[in-house]
This record gives structure tokens, C-alpha cells and sequence, in this order.
């Protein structure tokens, strides 16, 4: 067993951003200012999308992203394998979420079932691309095409990923929008935070304004740039900015994430190989050629009926070798509040409901060391081998 407990997930800041952090704070513009101005042109440059606006969470994005393409009486069509957020978002804009199950191999959505909930109400689909896995849109893209459909692209798990050559999050013209989280957990942090990314310039005006109250003219625009001081609410707005401090640590976050992201790929090929012919593990599935996984989470599966013990037992027993886990998720369904939201009850989601029940997430992060990772695997190995 470790002496020293490991998390299943630690954020890794450079004493850079701690710095530019102090920097912010002496300076006086601790709120949206410069440096979160400098942060979203960035965060743009590098997914190849015309608008980069910061908020201040990724639930935030989503709420801002929702109310720009559906409203009271319209529907949805998500994934139950998705946190919170995802379903709040489009019932904080008094919309209805729909569920579509997924496929069993990727955890994904799966587009044959968005296609049997479109109903004249529909009017977005929010694909996850769970774990960080690209889900498949060109499906999801030739349905929404086929039936006038917007696309908010959930990319909480996928920063640094692609699909075929091209960013997760790139822009790609009128109603298609993509979110991304900077919690800690994820593959760059801010703390708290999140990104929205799109090309229409339309939903991007509307989303920067409701992000700050409604106003014509955020304070940085009024008090540190030249011009006049008045301004206009435009529309009733929401408090959702972003602040420098929070942007001082994600623009030197973003210099890293590809150093991140390529550390997390090789603990990822590290367990795949120590657990590959584990009995009663079932690792993630290969990913597509075309495609780059960006490894937010490793999520196994466990099959209780081979090892004997449950996914919950699991946990327990590494937590007693001093390790952690995680468990992204239980199938959204079985959640009282969204199981009253979109009217369904156990069993209306039989792939996401199984794998909800095996899925575990072992510790991934860029500070692991080597000997981090063997005693991750030594542990697996020693539980699901008695």
C-alpha cells in the first residue's frame, strides 16, 4: 500500500501563472480585463473557431450557449452519460432535455437514437464527447443539417482533441457552438471557468452581452479602453464573466496542454497494456484513426459476474491500497430530478444504465509519475486478480 494517498485528479499550475496571478492582483484589475481578453484570443487561435468568450463555468457556457437557439416549449436531444450541467443548462433556459441513448463502445451518444427523438419541437442536439473521445459528428452533423437543428458541442472532457485533422471546438458557421471546463479536474484549469467557442457571429454578440448583465460595454471597455463610458442593456443578461486572475492561470495553462494531453496519453497506453488481459476489466476502446482522444478521464469497465465484487466495492478497495477513483457517471435517468424533467424511469436508458454500473475512473493526471502509475496498476491487478 502508498504511504501517501493519491488523488484521483490534481491540477498542475507554473509558478509563471502564480506569478502572473500576484501580477493581477497588485495591478488592481482583478474582475474581466486584459489578460481574460488576451486568454480568449488564444484559446480561439488554438481550436481555429472566429470567437473564443470566457465565462465563468462551463455550466454557464452551456446556460449562455441553450438560450441562444431554444427556449420554453422546445426540446433538446442529449446524453444520459453526461454530468449535471449538461441537462441544468437547457432547463435553466426552459427548455426540455430529451435523451438519447449511446453506444456501448465509445460511451457517446448514438446518432441512430437522436434520429428516433426529433420531434417538431426539437430544436439543438448536444453531443458529449465523453472522457474526451470525438463523438461521431458527421453523423450527428448530416442529422442536424437534415432537420434545421443547432449543434452545441459539449467539450468539457475535449480540449486538445480532434476529429478528422481538425479541433474539437473549431468553428464551423451558423449555429454551432462548442463549451469547454476549466474545472480542476480538467485537462487545463482556472480554477473554476469554462469557453465558449463558435464562428456565428450572431450567437457570439448575444452570448458576450448576457455573459455581463446585459450590458452593451463590460468594464474593461468602459474604465481601461478609450471611448465613452456609457453603455446599453441590451437584453436582461446573467453575471457569468470570467476574471483576469482566473485568466492569468489559463493562458499558461493552454501553453501546456499539449504537454499535458501527451502525458496522459502515455499513462493511458501504460494501463491499457497492464490491464488488457485483465479477467473482469474491460479497458476503453481503441480510438478512431481519425480521431485524438484527449484522455480527460480512463474510465474501465467492471464486470461484477467475473470478479465478484461490485464497481462500488472497487472503490472501496483502493481507497484501502491509499488510492482514489472516481465515477463518471451513473445514467442521468436515474437522477429523481431529471427522471421527472424528461419523464422517464429505469430501463429507458439500458446502455447508459449498464455501463453506469461498471464504469469506474482510475487516477489521470499530467503530475503522475511513473511510480504513481505502477502503483495504480499494481493495485487494479492485486484487487481483480484474488
Amino acid at each position: 500500500m502508498r504511504k501517501e494517498f493519491l488523488p484521483f485528479s490534481k491540477p498542475q499550475v507554473s509558478e509563471e501563472a502564480i506569478a502572473d496571478v500576484c501580477d493581477s492582483i497588485r495591478s488592481g484589475w482583478l474582475a474581466m480585463g486584459p489578460k481574460t481578453v488576451d486568454f480568449e484570443e488564444k484559446f480561439a487561435a488554438y481550436v481555429g473557431a472566429k470567437h473564443a468568450i470566457s465565462v465563468n463555468s462551463a455550466t454557464a457556457g452551456l446556460h449562455l450557449a441553450v438560450m441562444s437557439v431554444a427556449g420554453p416549449g422546445d426540446e433538446v436531444i442529449t446524453t444520459p452519460m453526461t454530468f449535471a450541467s449538461t441537462l441544468n443548462a437547457i432547463i435553466y433556459a426552459g427548455a426540455r432535455p430529451v435523451l438519447a441513448d449511446i453506444d456501448p463502445v465509445t460511451f457517446n451518444i448514438e446518432p441512430r437514437e437522436i434520429e428516433k427523438k426529433i420531434t417538431s419541437r426539437t430544436k439543438a442536439i448536444i453531443p458529449v464527447h465523453f472522457a474526451g473521445r470525438p463523438c461521431d459528428m458527421d453523423a450527428i452533423e448530416k442529422i442536424a443539417k437534415a432537420h434545421d437543428l443547432a449543434i452545441i458541442e459539449d467539450c468539457a472532457h475535449a480540449l486538445g482533441a480532434s476529429y478528422h485533422g481538425k479541433k474539437i471546438g473549431g468553428g464551423k458557421g451558423a449555429r454551432r457552438i462548442a463549451v469547454f471546463s476549466f474545472h480542476p479536474t480538467k485537462n487545463i484549469t482556472t480554477g473554476e471557468g469554462g469557453m465558449i467557442t463558435t464562428d456565428d457571429e450572431e450567437a457570439a454578440e448575444q452570448m458576450s452581452v448576457q455573459r455581463q448583465n446585459g450590458m452593451s460595454k463590460g468594464a474593461w471597455n468602459r474604465f481601461a479602453a478609450k471611448g465613452k463610458a456609457h453603455y446599453d442593456i441590451a437584453i436582461p443578461g446573467l453575471k457569468y464573466q470570467m476574471m483576469d486572475i482566473q485568466a492569468a492561470i489559463g493562458r499558461d495553462q493552454l501553453k501546456h496542454l499539449d504537454v499535458f494531453n501527451a502525458r496522459r496519453t502515455e499513462i493511458v497506453n501504460r494501463y491499457n497494456e497492464a490491464f488488457k488481459d485483465l479477467k473482469g476489466v474491460t479497458i476503453p476502446a481503441p480510438v478512431d484513426e481519425k480521431c485524438v482522444h484527449s484522455w480527460h478521464i480512463y474510465t474501465p469497465l467492471l464486470d461484477e459476474s467475473v470478479l465478484g465484487f461490485s464497481r462500488d466495492e472497487f472503490m472501496e478497495k483502493m481507497k484501502e491500497e491509499n488510492i482514489g477513483t472516481a465515477y463518471h457517471y451513473q445514467s442521468v435517468n436515474l437522477f429523481s430530478a431529471y427522471a421527472k424533467a424528461c419523464d422517464l424511469s429505469r430501463g429507458a436508458m439500458p446502455q447508459a444504465e449498464k455501463i453506469g454500473e461498471q464504469i469506474v475512473s482510475l487516477p489521470l493526471f499530467p503530475a503522475m509519475s511513473d511510480a504513481d502509475v505502477e502503483d495504480v496498476i499494481d493495485a487494479v491487478r492485486k484487487i481483480c486478480s484474488c
